[in-house]
């Protein structure tokens, strides 16, 4: 059984590598930004903050389709990307999906 910290460290590389998907994505980084109310110039500040990463795991679990776009594109099970977000800080599974 994996302890906390190696649990944290393994959702921590989940989101960044989610991060990553959505900066390079020209249809989500915008939606993302728009929601989340960062400037892109602030990205890199903002990933340093609690709950930044959580938030970006909420951000591609609120949208089936970009989970599994994600999903596909980095080979990350879907279910790892839930199981992520419930160890990181500020993280839960208590958000909005759209249809």
């Amino acid at each position: 059984m994996a302890n906390a910290a190696s649990m944290r460290e393994e959702a921590e590389t989940i989101a960044v590598k989610a991060l990553g998907f959505v900066a390079a994505d020209p249809e989500l980084l915008p939606r993302f930004l728009a929601i989340t109310g960062i400037e892109a110039h602030s990205i890199r500040r903002a990933a340093g903050e609690p709950g930044f990463l959580a938030g970006v795991l909420q951000f591609i679990l609120a949208h089936e389709p970009t989970l599994m776009r994600f999903a596909e594109e980095t080979g990350t099970p879907p279910a790892a990307v839930g199981k992520a977000l419930r160890a990181l800080p500020l993280g839960d599974d208590d958000h909005e999906r759209s249809t």
